[in-house]
């Protein structure tokens, strides 16, 4: 049986997309006919189809699809959840990983969840600061818990391959609800995402 690759994009939009690229391409004095870039533009297409999926996402749905009652308990940590979107401002990556944690107040979900949680916002027209904020929300609507906490740590192309061009810049943003808006439970978990 010979491979077949399965993918599903919406036609339309991939085909109005691919028009834009080959423009796109024209406009930056290339010539979309050549070899290595006739099926660029289609690529491109499904690409950014692919990248900015996390509109067509509902967080909430993702985390209430695996919820489940339990008793109240001690800090639940995801850490070192990759990430990886398109600053807004430029349309460039920023890569990095997100911690993530809350205290149960009757209810928890799949920890898988909280990692699909963090693509849905990831993959949309981003800046860190709202990220951090959304996957934050996101998870204190629908859990009702304690309190959250989210730490995301990036590289941004932005600063890397144009403008400033500062290679080993880390952009870390925070934010926090509930009990870990307290100094102790805030640091317990910023010591426990700091061990390796």
């Amino acid at each position: 049986m010979a491979y077949r690759k399965i993918e599903q994009y919406d036609e339309e939009t991939t085909q109005k997309l691919e028009k834009h690229y080959r423009q796109i391409l024209e406009d930056l004095g290339e010539d979309p006919t050549r070899e290595g870039l006739i099926k660029t533009p289609l690529r491109v297409a499904k690409a950014m189809q692919y990248l900015m999926q996390g509109y067509e996402q509902d967080a909430i749905e993702i985390l209430n699809s695996a919820k489940f009652t339990a008793p109240k308990s001690e800090i639940v940590i995801v850490k070192d959840i990759e990430l990886y979107s398109l600053c807004e401002h430029h349309m460039l990556p920023f890569v990095g990983k997100a911690h993530v944690a809350y205290i149960p107040n009757g209810y928890i979900t799949g920890l898988s969840k909280i990692a699909r949680v963090v693509d849905v916002f990831s993959r949309r027209l981003q800046v860190q600061e709202r990220l951090t904020m959304q996957i934050m929300n996101a998870i204190d609507e629908a859990l009702h818990p304690l309190g959250v906490a989210v730490v995301v740590e990036a590289n941004h192309m932005c600063m890397m391959m144009r403008g400033v061009q500062k290679q080993n810049s880390l952009t870390t943003t925070s934010t926090f609800c509930g009990e870990f808006e307290n100094d102790v439970t805030r640091s317990e978990f910023l010591r426990l995402i700091q061990k390796q």
